[in-house]
């Protein structure tokens, strides 16, 4: 077990007696068996020394036990990683970013507060799950979505908070914040927006209340403990449409892209898509022809996208009351018309609300407000390993910036010899920004993993020198994302660290969370 930095066997040991007086003894973890739970699954550094195993789990009940225990950490100097439910496997999982950080795991405080479907919002605490507020909008014939990631075991409050995205229109959760509840480390209890407002009449109606507007400093942060969280939701939408849009030719990304920022701009496309490279499958002599050495000539690749279909594809989601998907789709066809050579057809299009046992039949049930855990079963990963872990880079919404960025990534995997990797196509998670997806496999083989680890801190590096930063970190590498923003010598670190300083002079919350170290581990 490592300890917490300058925190004594004694000491902690008293901290633990403190803790186990506040939430129970039963829901205080130490033993190597039950803190076994909270490693990371796919951990990048497996029974090596510095694994990041936490040396305590804690799981307070409610608020007043939250502000009790930050009160006893603050006293022992026992910093503690919070985690609602610990399922964002591939970055980091519920394992804190530094070995002696303790987990505290906020599962017990599970509420659905309040789901409003006149004004399309929840309100809900960390411990509860996409599948518990799907249940409870179901049961209770609630007209609203939830916007559920792949996989869909984890909490809103927990994919949000780190800036997660889902499917639907609704897919930049953190966008939909409206009203938070957060414990400072201190132990103090702050609402924020109209939640200011004792008895407010409309915390998760208007964002920003009055003054300075804080929400977002509790994003990817480790500036408070948030206790609850109001969400916007979408109103169950009538008519859900897919189209399919195919170009031909290498530089048609340009036109495509394009296309897709119009459509989306005006909110014609709604909801996830990517441009997917139809040159980057596993079809047997599409591998043969990457393989070739020196790899494959542009002419050869463009010779086989014209006997298979195209270069580049792209999905379009529309969502909406049935006139409305209609009328997109008209103008989809039309935009798609402009462009030399393009092929668009209608891909899948459904009525809705549709049964639950019609949408678990999708390959993302999510794209229908359904939380599942299908993409278990239908990605399959070219690599082999324990696990897997995240880049994940933004570019701008322009098609030079796909060809550029895919080709830039190419030379950086090529300069190192690593070919274990893969570059899932330029997704729209976030409006007028594309990210592009890189995964690395993990193993239980201290080499293996060392590799991977080099890899992808080779990729972080280069996409920041070229302008592309990550807009979520693996918590192994959170430093190394953060370095990449470095204006005016890291300006913006230091407004972090100024913070961190004020809010959290003890530094006892989520140390090294988004590479912002705490003034005594500096």
């Amino acid at each position: 077990m490592i300890l917490p930095p300058g925190v004594s066997q004694r000491r902690f040991t008293s901290a633990l007696r403190e803790f186990e007086q506040i939430v129970g003894k039963e829901w205080v973890f130490s033993s190597d068996e039950d803190l076994g739970t909270y490693r990371d699954a796919y951990s990048p550094y497996w029974d090596e020394k510095i694994d990041r195993i936490p040396p305590v789990a804690l799981c307070p009940a409610n608020v007043e036990q939250v502000r009790a225990v930050l009160k006893v950490a603050n006293l022992f100097k026992v910093p503690l990683w919070p985690v609602s439910t610990g399922k964002n496997l591939g970055y980091g999982g519920s394992a804190p970013a530094h070995p002696g950080t303790g987990v505290l795991d906020l599962k017990r405080m599970n509420r659905i507060l309040e789901v409003d479907d006149k004004n399309h919002y929840a309100l809900v605490e960390p411990g509860v799950s996409y599948f518990d507020l799907y249940r409870h909008i179901r049961d209770n014939k609630l007209k609203v979505w939830i916007d559920s990631p792949d996989p869909g075991w984890g909490s809103p409050m927990g994919n949000t908070l780190d800036r997660g995205v889902g499917r639907t229109p609704m897919q930049d959760h953190w966008s939909n914040v409206c009203g938070l509840e957060v414990v400072l480390p201190n132990g103090d209890l702050v609402r924020t927006g109209m939640g200011a407002i004792p008895n407010s009449k409309s915390w998760q109606h208007f964002k920003y209340g009055f003054g300075p507007y804080v929400d977002g400093i509790f994003s990817q942060s480790s500036y408070g403990v948030v206790t609850k969280m109001g969400v916007w939701l979408l109103p169950e939408p009538e008519a859900y449409l897919v189209g399919n849009v195919t170009v031909p030719k290498r530089d048609d990304v340009i036109p495509l892209v394009d296309m897709l920022s119009y459509l989306m701009n005006t909110g014609v496309v709604q909801g996830q898509t990517y441009i997917q490279n139809m040159l980057n499958g596993f079809a047997p002599d599409l591998l043969a022809l990457r393989a070739k050495p020196g790899g494959a000539s542009e002419a050869e690749l463009q010779a086989y996208a014209d006997t298979h279909g195209g270069y580049w594809s792209l999905a379009l989601p529309i969502y909406g009351t049935k006139e409305l998907v209609a009328a997109k789709w008209q103008v989809a066809q039309r935009k798609a018309a402009e462009i030399p050579g393009a092929r668009i057809e209608v891909q899948r299009s459904y009525d809705l609300p549709m049964p639950e046992e019609d949408a678990l039949k999708l390959d993302s049930p999510c794209e229908v407000s359904v939380p599942s855990l299908n993409i278990f079963n239908t990605v399959a990963m070219p690599m082999k390993g324990n696990g897997h872990m995240f880049a994940a880079p933004v570019i701008p919404m322009r098609g030079s910036a796909v060809i550029e960025s895919l080709d830039v990534m190419r030379k950086a995997m090529e300069d190192i010899g690593c070919r274990d990797y893969m570059a899932v196509p330029a997704s729209t998670f976030f409006a007028r920004s594309l990210t592009i997806l890189v995964i690395y496999p993990t193993y239980k083989d201290a080499e293996r993993n060392r590799k991977s680890r080099e890899a992808l801190k080779h990729m972080v590096k280069v996409c920041g020198e070229h302008g592309w930063g990550d807009y979520r970190a693996h918590a192994s590498f959170m430093s190394e994302a953060a370095e990449a923003y470095s204006f005016n010598n890291h300006a913006l670190r230091r407004l972090h660290e100024t913070l961190k300083d004020a809010l959290d002079p003890n530094g006892i919350i989520s140390p090294g969370k988004a590479g912002i170290r705490p003034r005594n581990e500096r």
